[in-house]
């Protein structure tokens, strides 16, 4: 059994951290047993989210994690998949993972009504997964100074949707008709577009970036075909059995 350590459920999502998502996701795809609980990040080896303990081995990244998972039970998702579609599969996670992603944080972090949604799901993290109390003002201004010193932070609203908005574009050009991001089977790919997806649709607040995405009719279908096949019987974790 695979324990995997998470961010608390929000905003009707399995993790509003796309990368706690993301091996969710990989998880059920693949059919391997977990269990979620809250992380604390004095634990987490890189002091991040999320991280996993499997066969009482502590391990951190979801990439590498996944990586771990492939060369112990093998590579069912991607075994079949040509160098092409290995360096298309690569591209779109490095893009939505090393850009989307603190875009996504800008949204939540940074925009004033974006922060107002996010402040509930802050406070109940902040007990457990911080291990002690921090003052909100001062966990938000230190990751508007980490948004800042990335290069996100430098932007205002207005641009940070329009580079957000080009993203999308460009992952429903590549995706097309296709069930999946790259082809009729869904691949370990999967796991992250879905999660970085849900991430930008579940927030509440109605932003451009947000309504760009819903405007995807193929995104659209591909997330109710995703959840659909993986994600039907979800259910919160204090009701779940996964």
């Amino acid at each position: 059994m695979i324990t995997l350590y998470v961010t608390p459920v929000a905003w009707g999502t399995p993790n509003l951290s796309p990368f706690c998502f993301k091996l969710e996701a990989y998880f059920r795809m693949v059919g391997l047993p977990y269990q979620v609980k809250m992380a604390e990040l004095q634990k987490a080896p890189k002091g991040k989210v999320p991280y996993v303990e499997i066969d009482g081995q502590i391990l951190s990244d979801s990439q590498f994690i996944i990586e771990h998972l492939k060369q112990k039970h093998g590579d069912t998702l991607d075994a079949k998949l040509t160098p092409e579609q290995q360096a298309v599969g690569h591209t779109i996670r490095r893009m939505l993972e090393e850009c989307t992603y603190w875009y996504i944080v800008y949204m939540r972090w940074a925009d004033d009504a974006g922060w107002r949604a996010y402040t509930p799901v802050v406070e109940t993290m902040i007990p457990t997964v911080t291990g002690g109390p921090v003052p909100l003002a001062a966990l938000r201004q230190r990751t508007l100074e980490i948004l800042h010193a990335q290069g996100t932070g430098r932007h205002n609203m207005d641009e940070v949707q329009k580079l957000a908005k080009e993203d999308i574009t460009a992952l429903a050009t590549l995706m097309g008709n296709k069930k999946f991001v790259l082809g009729d089977e869904p691949t370990s790919f999967d796991a992250v577009v879905y999660a970085f997806l849900v991430s930008i649709i579940a927030n509440p607040v109605d932003t451009d970036f947000k309504q760009h995405t819903l405007s995807q009719e193929n995104l659209v279908r591909y997330c109710a075909r995703f959840k659909t096949r993986f994600f039907a019987n979800w259910k919160p974790p204090e009701t779940q059995a996964a």
